[in-house]
């Protein structure tokens, strides 16, 4: 039994180990434009059945309950929470944020990858186009903003104007489209602030803001990171107690085994 129980408990510090690691990468990046944070599941693992539920017995009757040895604690899934952050205003005409639901999407080398970081730039030609000092990811669909522009508006459901010298109006130039999931749970992490679609999370349903479930847009603002300092901590300290109970579970068992190693002497 001792033998089992260090076994167990040992599985137990794996799984609160990946909860750490989980738990440092959401406070890294509590102040990333549009991060989400994540949660670690557990699940128990195999059951030893000593004596299995509706055995006979001595008299021939089935008995109610049985007799099982647990083996411990594995992960079951890193969650990722896609509630909505802090909305920070910083009026800058290229960053966006999504009110809701939906992810911009950028084009990469080989597919269209997708994104809560609405801190768009200008490319060398005017295009629209993810911050990063990577690389520029285009912005799709593609929109041009002329050399001559005196003011950029981005309007709630995606319309792009600009206002040109010599011109009364605003003149359209695109429009903003979004895209959801029916999964997002199931979208793949690239870093860069950036996902990727996988067979769990379905295709994506793209179109304009606001419309069939999209969240709209709102200009000159950034989602903050959905982490929670606080609640972080709080995980964090729970996390090492469980760790610690684990750790004295495995001296208990050492110290049993010594002890039944040492009965010879008695």
């Amino acid at each position: 039994m001792a033998i089992s129980a260090m076994y167990s408990a040992a599985t137990g510090m794996d799984a609160q180990l990946i909860s750490l690691d989980t738990i440092a990468n959401n406070l890294a990046n509590a102040s990333t434009t549009g991060f989400k944070r994540s949660r670690v599941d557990f699940e128990d693992v195999y059951y030893q059945y000593l004596k299995p539920p509706g055995s006979q017995d001595a008299n021939g009757k089935l008995t109610p309950v049985g007799v099982a040895e647990g083996l411990g604690v594995k992960v079951s899934a890193t969650a990722v929470d896609h509630n909505q952050g802090n909305l920070l205003q910083t009026g800058m005409p290229y960053d966006v944020a999504i009110q809701g639901d939906g992810f911009f999407q950028v084009e990469d080398t080989t597919e269209t990858l997708y994104t809560r970081a609405g801190a768009f730039s200008l490319n060398a030609d005017g295009e629209l186009v993810m911050q990063s000092s990577g690389r520029g990811r285009r912005l799709l669909p593609n929109i041009t903003i002329p050399p001559d522009t005196l003011q950029v508006t981005i309007s709630g459901n995606g319309i792009v104007e600009v206002l040109q010298p010599g011109s009364p109006n605003a003149n359209q130039v695109g429009q903003l489209e979004t895209a959801r999931f029916i999964n997002p749970q199931g979208l793949i992490q690239r870093g860069d602030n950036l996902y990727a679609i996988s067979g769990a999370s379905g295709a994506a349903l793209t179109g304009a803001p606001g419309l069939e479930g999209r969240g709209t847009l709102l200009q000159g603002f950034l989602e903050a990171s959905n982490t929670e300092p606080v609640k972080e901590i709080v995980d964090l300290i729970k996390t090492q107690r469980v760790f610690e109970l684990n750790s004295q579970v495995v001296n208990a068992a050492d110290q049993s085994l010594q002890l039944i190693s040492n009965l010879r002497r008695f």
